[in-house]
């Protein structure tokens, strides 16, 4: 992080930790007012620390098409979509949003996992392939407005070029490069989360204006701290939490990202099989502590092993968590012992369990 960048953020309050190398924004101090706004008004998260992969050459969509779970061949640019890459036998590595420009794709990939999933990747190029691969995690910023009220924050920081744009009737993924007070951004439909919003992308050296330009507007600052209590009261799985090598997409709750009508990709066979023959053994859920749990605690109903915790989190609430559950144990109502804890498990709303919840 620029020394300049990190004393504006220090003056607004900001303590830090580090992710991956990187220094990262534990809490303003106001995580109450940010989880807040994020549900009344508008948050600013800087997702920076998350990698972004540049994929350019002609063979792009299509080899994106094969690599991953989501309908690529079909996207258009300004079209965009979540996708989750998947090993040869449909575990997961990790849930990714990509924006299809006129030359190349950007993938949005979570903290940690850029470099890993560029390699990975990799692997996978063959000399007849036309494909690049860069990592523009370094050169770029990534920051995401969250909250009902985004629409008219951004609309009132919208250069002339931006003012056209019908934002709000437009799917999760639809993107346009505008300006915002001057700054080039291109601006996508979608926070990340299941709380409307838009995920921004500009050039590393316009972070920090970009920042002041969203919170003097208006935006209320959100660290990482508050940022993982919105992500696990929504249900977002993340990877070395919910998206591991023991779970696949459709036990993970994103179904939404699954194109299940295209042709052959990485982990299509066992996929296919799963949703044919109803296989999906476990489940992700939330679910509601009477007391704190740690991850990885073994879930029972009376005697019976059911599942297990991934995430927790303390709310105003109480402790909430994410876990996953055996598909023949139950869902939605469930009691369940959680080590010492008593929980209930509950629906959260950015996950998808169907063919039919699946977006269009």
């Amino acid at each position: 992080m620029n020394t300049d960048f990190q004393s504006q953020l220090q003056a607004a309050g900001a303590t830090f930790t580090e992710c991956d190398g990187r220094s990262v924004v534990e809490s303003f101090g106001n995580d109450s007012a940010a989880i807040a706004a994020a549900s009344s008004g508008v948050a600013l998260y800087d997702r920076s620390h998350w990698g972004r992969i540049e994929v350019s050459d002609d063979d792009r969509l299509r080899f994106l098409h094969n690599q991953s779970t989501n309908d690529f061949e079909r996207l258009t640019p300004g079209q965009g979509c979540d996708t989750v890459f998947v090993t040869s036998t449909a575990r997961t590595i990790d849930l990714v949003s990509a924006y299809a420009l006129e030359e190349s794709v950007i993938l949005l990939t979570s903290p940690t996992c850029g470099d890993r999933l560029l390699t990975w990747m990799d692997r996978f190029i063959f000399f007849a392939d036309k494909v690049t691969l860069t990592s523009i995690t370094d050169t770029t910023a990534a920051m995401s407005l969250i909250g009902p009220n985004s629409t008219t924050l951004l609309l009132s920081i919208t250069d002339a070029n931006g003012g056209d744009v019908d934002w709000e009737n437009q799917p999760d993924g639809t993107h346009h490069e505008i300006t915002l007070q001057g700054i080039p951004v291109r601006v996508a439909v979608g926070s990340g989360l299941a709380t409307a919003g838009y995920t921004l992308i500009t050039a590393a050296e316009h972070r920090a204006t970009l920042w002041e330009v969203c919170t003097t507007a208006g935006a209320v600052p959100l660290g990482e701290a508050p940022w993982q209590q919105l992500r696990i009261t929504q249900g977002r799985p993340m990877p070395e939490q919910e998206l591991t090598e023991d779970y696949n997409p459709l036990e993970a709750g994103l179904w939404n990202t699954i194109s299940f009508e295209k042709g052959c990709y990485i982990g299509q066979e066992t996929i296919a099989r799963l949703d044919t023959y109803n296989g999906v053994k476990q489940q992700l859920w939330g679910i509601r502590l009477s007391t704190d749990a740690d991850p990885g605690t073994v879930i029972t109903d009376g005697e019976a092993k059911v599942g297990r915790l991934t995430s927790v989190v303390h709310t105003d609430d109480g402790p909430l968590g994410l876990a996953y559950i055996r598909t023949k144990a139950g869902g939605a109502g469930m009691s369940v012992t959680v080590g010492e804890a008593t929980g209930q498990v509950v629906d959260v709303p950015f996950l998808s369990r169907s063919r039919s919840s699946k977006s269009s």
